[in-house]
């Protein structure tokens, strides 16, 4: 699945997002996303090294996002309760200025991913 050019992927990335994941891979080698259920910060994506956060039977794999320029896809988890809510949405994964969670990694550049959606079937 391509950053940002499949129709039918159901996340994407932006390219501000697919330029940080570069740097991001390119310091700390291959990485992850999880998206869970939580109140503030735990519902926004947050990237980890690969392997760093554990998944489990209360977690779906959405997407093996590759990203250009990075050898490894980046696996974007998402917990159960939460796809529940948004499986009829596409996820594109963004980044703004601003601190985001001290646990995801993108915390010390001053930037932080965001989830932005669009319901699947619409333009």
């Amino acid at each position: 699945m391509s950053a940002g050019t499949d129709a039918l992927a159901p996340v994407e990335l932006t390219p501000a997002a697919a330029g940080l994941l570069r740097r991001l891979t390119a310091a700390h080698g291959p990485l992850m996303f999880h998206q869970s259920g939580g109140c503030c910060d735990g519902s926004a994506p947050m990237c980890y090294p690969a392997g760093e956060f554990r998944t489990g039977g209360s977690d779906v794999l959405l997407a093996e996002l590759v990203v250009e320029g990075v050898d490894a896809p980046v696996p974007f988890w998402m917990s159960v309760s939460q796809y529940e809510a948004w499986r009829h949405t596409r996820l594109i994964v963004d980044v703004v200025e601003g601190r985001g969670s001290g646990f995801s990694l993108e915390a010390p550049e001053g930037v932080r991913f965001l989830i932005r959606s669009r319901i699947l079937g619409t333009h």
